[in-house]
């Protein structure tokens, strides 16, 4: 099951990466598509929805990782519209922080990943590592539905 889970993350992140030279939207998307799924999982494991899993939470913290090292790539200056992009503005307007707030996602899971090795652990770490980074960056760079 966690191999099938870890092909179809991969095999997505690959399909939008793919896609990243002639269509940086669609590539971020797919980018964080995948980190999308891997945070249901994270959540999942967190509320007692789903069993602690070492080797799933290591790939959690992997693909966000990977979107973290990738993901400022996917923000040039000729995708600030189009593709149904979710993408604020503010992305462009305030780069610099942009790229630390990746930055500091990227190391967090980074940290988290070698940290993590049972569920008490796990549980400590995930609501702030999601509130400390998913939440902040898409409260200010992500248009709200």
């Amino acid at each position: 099951m966690v191999r099938v889970m870890l092909a179809v993350a991969a095999l997505i992140l690959a399909a939008g990466l793919a896609a990243a030279q002639s269509n940086p939207i669609a590539a971020r998307k797919a980018l964080m598509k995948a980190n999308g799924a891997q945070a249901k999982i994270g959540a999942a494991i967190a509320k007692g929805e789903a069993p602690f899993d070492l080797e799933k939470v290591q790939t959690i913290f992997a693909t966000f990782m990977e979107a973290a090292e990738k993901a400022p790539a996917l923000f040039p200056d000729n995708s600030k519209t189009g593709g149904k992009t979710e993408a604020l503005p503010a992305i462009w307007k305030n780069k610099p922080d942009f790229e630390a707030r990746l930055a500091k996602f990227g190391a967090d899971a980074k940290a988290a990943q070698a940290d993590i090795k049972d569920l008490a652990a796990f549980k400590a770490t995930w609501s702030g590592f999601i509130r400390n980074n998913c939440t902040g960056c898409h409260e200010k760079y992500v248009q709200k539905d």
